[in-house]
């Protein structure tokens, strides 16, 4: 494996993500934003943010998978949230909960969260990029 999810001392434990990636493999995969579209381009969840998430990290996976990448791999998410509140993060943790069941892993690398004014088009909720590292 080219990552090492590390927390550092000094550092709160999150429980969703890791502080710290260590990269050491040699190829970089960087991931387009996914949304919450099925593979006919159609939204899955409209209204739904735990929905769209979960649609999102499938998306990843299914993009990591094309780069011969899995969650494994991954050294950094970004994940953009329309509109975003505080009072919005159970429904966000509940579609990272319902992905990592259905991948059968717990996806944690490091994330930043970022609230945002709109996406590319108004049923989307979030959007979610990430980079891998392969060795």
């Amino acid at each position: 494996m080219a990552i090492t999810l590390v927390n550092p001392a000094g550092l709160p434990e999150t429980g969703v993500y890791h502080h710290v990636s260590v990269a050491s493999g040699s190829r970089l995969v960087h991931l387009a934003g996914q949304v919450a579209w099925d593979a006919d381009g159609v939204t899955v969840g409209e209204g739904d943010l735990a929905a769209q998430v979960e649609q999102c990290y499938l998306n990843i996976a299914t993009a990591l998978a094309g780069a011969g990448a899995t969650f494994d791999d991954v050294a950094k998410l970004t994940v953009h949230v329309v509109d975003w509140t505080p009072d919005k993060m159970p429904l966000l943790l509940d579609g990272i909960a319902r992905a990592a069941a259905r991948l059968g892993t717990t996806p944690a690398p490091p994330a930043t969260l970022l609230g945002v004014a709109a996406l590319d088009v108004p049923e989307h909720l979030v959007e979610i990029e990430a980079v891998a590292v392969l060795g």
